[in-house]
């Protein structure tokens, strides 16, 4: 059982039977009455997403998700394609399960993918990742007062605000969790 103060994104919980991913909370305090955990979930099994309230402190029962190391191998229209580093068997994920974590995923690259009951529900990310530039225009310097910004597209298709400098052909370190330039790799 885990504390409803202890929710974080990404966490699997079960609800009446149901296996439920936390996309987004918010912690509310309303004047003189108790905290309340506001959740938005997705349904593991469907994909479904809902929203519901808790009271702060309320005890839930936590899913027990194993993480598997695979490697992604390509992207087949919609899916993304990893295989399992050790026994090779191959398995898809959708785009909608992963999210804005398929603007991040280059060919090859190994990460954590989380099971429940045999069947993969979502990656982990690392924290930074390094990606190529594929195309951004170039930078003129005249109207900012400090640094100054332009969107660049990646080689996987993510649009990130880069400094003037950054051209195509850079690799350059994007944090994944938020979506920010970091530095140039």
């Amino acid at each position: 059982m885990i504390s409803t103060n202890d929710f974080h994104n990404g966490m699997t919980i079960v609800i009446d039977g149901t296996v439920y991913q936390i996309i987004d909370f918010q912690h509310f305090k309303m004047g003189r009455g108790g905290a309340l955990v506001k959740t938005k979930l997705r349904d593991v099994e469907n994909g479904g997403i809902t929203e519901k309230t808790f009271r702060g402190g309320e005890k839930v029962e936590r899913a027990h998700v194993d993480q598997r190391q695979k490697q992604f191998l390509y992207r087949d229209g919609s899916d993304f394609i990893f295989m399992d580093t050790e026994t090779f068997e191959q398995i898809s994920l959708s785009e909608e399960q992963l999210g804005d974590k398929a603007n991040y995923l280059q060919e090859n690259m190994v990460i954590n993918v989380l099971m429940y009951n045999g069947r993969p529900i979502d990656i982990e990310l690392p924290t930074t990742v390094d990606i190529e530039v594929q195309e951004t225009p170039p930078g003129i310097r005249g109207n900012t007062v400090s640094g100054g910004s332009k969107p660049a597209t990646l080689v996987t298709g993510a649009v990130v605000q880069v400094p003037l400098f950054i051209n195509a052909g850079d690799i350059i370190r994007v944090d994944t969790r938020t979506g920010e330039y970091i530095n140039r790799a």
